[in-house]
């Protein structure tokens, strides 16, 4: 008797990693932790916070990022969407507070506004929907170097001394476990760049594992400290509604903004997938900076809604896939095409006659 294999849907990429971080979240509501754990858990957070950002700064080709300029209005067009728009719709949303959002759960929902756009599931995206594949490459990686600066500056705007243990000292941790790294990374490529390229599946399961341990300290310390009592089933569905309306909207703007904008196809998907999407990876490591013992319900809009884009995005995808038009393809020309078996060769009209 066989065993029928179970397989997940085309359109729901629920990766390994995804999984990854809901056993993440299980182990910390069942053993969080505590005391000496909690504090030897924070200290190799801070490391692998800095270690995440500093393999970010070594991947990043400076000569790539400067080539892509070249595409300016595009990469503009994406870094309003990410930083501009997002965070406009986010601050339009205080008026769900509290009857919709409570305040812990919009403050996340305005910190997910503030994050920078992908990088990898953009570029994927952009590749199956057959986009401008280098696009989304250059506006992916803007996004995610010029958010290092805009997202901490926009949180002390827009969320200031209320936004969950936000303070003037989180742009000093900033500076120090985001930026330095990141610098660092930089000035070092020259040098490890070429180790960093050879062993990027390796380094990818490290900086995995570091979101991960963000992750555990973050909900372990939402734990010890009650925080999740003030989540309800009916809030965590009000949530997901307002983060599918966000998602929507920002599809249509993206979509057919770029096409009032006078960009061809292939430039508008990668607008789409790079303009209304949010970094996770970005986001989780910011938010422990942040937001102190507060990161747990900060990230958990931020995770919700990463997975709701996955999911939509691959529909997307497929689907501009599917309406691409066929490449045509080039007429033979009178040097290569084939004389015809039933016309003699000397009756045949010379080229360019």
């Amino acid at each position: 008797m066989h065993r029928r294999k179970i397989t997940l849907p085309s359109w729901l990429p629920l990766d390994w990693f995804i999984l990854a971080l809901i056993g993440t979240v299980v182990l910390a509501a069942l053993l969080p932790a505590d005391g000496r754990a909690a504090t030897v858990a924070d200290g190799a957070t801070t490391v692998a916070i800095a270690f995440l950002f500093f393999l970010y700064g070594a991947r990043l080709s400076t000569r790539e990022a400067l080539d892509g300029m070249r595409h300016w209005r595009l990469h503009l067009t994406v870094l309003v969407c990410t930083f501009v728009i997002f965070p406009v719709l986010g601050t339009a949303a205080r008026g769900l507070v509290p009857y919709v959002l409570t305040h812990p759960l919009y403050t996340g929902l305005l910190f997910l506004c503030l994050v920078p756009s992908t990088i990898q599931s953009s570029i994927a995206f952009t590749s199956i929907a057959r986009g401008n594949v280098p696009a989304a490459i250059c506006a992916g990686s803007f996004s995610s170097l010029i958010g290092i600066v805009i997202t901490p500056l926009l949180a002390a705007l827009l969320l200031g001394n209320g936004g969950g243990g936000f303070s003037a000292d989180s742009m000093v941790k900033i500076a120090l476990q985001l930026l330095a790294p990141f610098l660092a990374g930089q000035l070092l490529r020259p040098w490890v760049g070429g180790f960093v390229a050879r062993h990027r599946k390796v380094l990818g399961y490290a900086d995995r594992g570091s979101i991960l341990l963000v992750v555990y300290a973050a909900f372990s310390e939402g734990m010890v400290r009650g925080i999740w009592h003030q989540v309800t089933l009916g809030r965590l569905g009000a949530l997901l509604a307002v983060e599918a309306v966000l998602l929507a909207v920002m599809l249509t703007i993206t979509w057919h903004g770029s096409r009032r904008l006078g960009f061809n196809r292939e430039d508008r998907i990668a607008i789409v997938f790079a303009g209304s999407k949010k970094s996770l990876a970005s986001g989780l490591p910011m938010a422990s900076v942040l937001f102190g013992a507060q990161a747990s319900l900060a990230v958990l809009p931020l995770m919700l809604f990463h997975q709701m884009q996955l999911m939509v995005c691959a529909v997307l995808a497929r689907r501009f896939a599917r309406s691409a038009p066929e490449p045509v393809a080039p007429e033979p020309t009178p040097a290569t095409a084939q004389p015809q078996e039933t016309q003699p060769r000397e009756a045949q009209a010379p080229v360019g006659a």
